[in-house]
């Protein structure tokens, strides 16, 4: 997995300005890499840097040849404040203003600081993306690195059914689960409620073994109370320490959030409220995610987080068809990498958010038009090709993993 680890860090970091160290030296068996996002300039951050410098050293204490390394990831704002900051450090550190600092941050969805990602140095899967709020809770690291926990783990017990108790193993056996992050003092949560209702009660109706949990975030019993009473499933009781478990195991940010969950435990989607919003009918329950999506308002979303792959087209259905075809194999592969995907592919039809983003990124109004969106990193990157072959697409997609592919800015950035 060193190639993983390059991948999302580069070549080397360093231990001091003079100093570099191979990536590839810091991966191996039961080594955790803590990527932690800082500045000088951030209050929180220099609250929380002594708080983790004093906890890297007592896991260094006392683990003889400990496997755990940190490594700085600077949003300074030069390399002579970055430089000063780093001194106060024990660990490794990311080159200021390296090309990848961008990646890493897009990757992790890295909003605001100070954020600790840790990662499994042997396979390169991530670990937890909540180490910040891990080590507050867990200062002695008794549970370190904070690895997930399964999610029949965490649901056994009692959960609360029309008001009564009920086995939560029992009555989830057999089934998928929608776990619903949600509370009644949020708008769009009563918005998106009675649609989760309906398709449910459909989904029930056509014999489809699904249950839902509510993970209230209310801020009274008596809120709470109201709230579960006007839904027709299952609900974690008010104030139950599984909650917050859950709302970690699942990096819950915001609400609604609808987490869909299979038979084994395993998670289908965290987006259950976007692939439930665009079939609203449950034709394609439970929502498996797909290495191709049509380009519509709700998926949009994805391109304010990710580097997106958009192939334009006239929106007659052969035209569509053909476009999926063209993507099926680059698409596939990108999907199968899982959290390593770097693209997530989009057929751009007759959604009127498609004209919306070719204004917004000064595209053309060419088809077929071939592009990636990398909106996060205010980038654009356009095939000037007017016979796409999936050869093509193959191509266009190699020369971008490979940084070698010309980008402009898109149009917010050039204004």
């Amino acid at each position: 997995m060193a190639r993983t680890l390059e991948n999302l860090l580069g070549d080397y970091v360093i231990r001091n300005p003079s100093e570099k160290v191979a990536v590839s030296s810091l991966c191996g068996k039961d080594r955790v890499i803590g990527i932690y996002f800082s500045a000088e300039w951030c209050p929180p951050c220099k609250g929380f840097t002594p708080k983790l410098v004093e906890f890297y050293k007592k896991i260094h204490e006392k683990e003889e040849g400990c496997k755990f390394e940190i490594v700085f990831v600077s949003w300074d704002k030069d390399d002579n404040t970055f430089a000063e900051y780093f001194k106060t450090m024990p660990w490794l550190a990311q080159p200021f203003g390296h090309a990848k600092k961008g990646k890493l941050c897009k990757k992790f969805r890295v909003q605001g600081i100070p954020k600790l990602v840790l990662i499994d140095a042997e396979t390169g899967q991530t670990i937890t993306r909540e180490g910040y709020s891990h080590l507050m809770e867990d200062e002695n690291g008794t549970e370190f690195p904070w690895r997930r926990k399964k999610f029949g783990d965490i649901i056994k017990g009692k959960l609360l059914k029309e008001g009564k108790e009920v086995d939560a193993l029992e009555e989830l056996k057999g089934k998928i689960v929608g776990l619903y992050f949600s509370a009644h003092w949020c708008p769009p949560c009563r918005v998106f409620t009675p649609e989760l209702i309906r398709t449910y009660e459909k989904l029930k109706a056509n014999g489809k073994k699904f249950a839902v949990i509510f993970v209230s975030s209310d801020r009274s019993e008596d809120s709470f109370t109201s709230f579960a009473n006007s839904m027709p499933w299952l609900a974690l009781p008010f104030g139950d320490p599984r909650s917050q478990m859950l709302k970690n195991l699942y990096e819950v940010e915001g609400i609604p959030m609808l987490v869909m969950i299979d038979e084994q435990g395993g998670v289908i989607t965290l987006d259950g409220r976007l692939a439930l919003n665009e079939d609203i009918d449950g034709q394609e329950f439970p929502w498996y995610p797909k290495p191709i999506n049509e380009l519509t308002e709700g998926g949009a979303i994805q391109l304010n987080e990710s580097a997106c792959l958009v192939l334009f087209v006239e929106p007659e259905d052969e035209e569509v068809d053909r476009a999926r075809d063209l993507l099926l194999q680059p698409a596939t592969e990108e999907h199968n990498k899982g959290e390593h995907r770097d693209l997530v592919f989009f057929i751009g039809a007759d959604d009127d958010i498609c004209e919306s983003v070719r204004v917004f990124a000064s595209l053309s109004e060419r088809t077929p038009l071939l592009t990636i969106l990398d909106f996060p990193e205010q980038k654009v990157y356009v095939s000037e090709e007017k016979n796409i072959t999936t050869e093509h697409v193959c191509s266009f997609v190699k020369d971008y993993l490979q940084g070698t592919l010309p980008a402009r800015p898109c149009r917010s950035n050039s204004n």
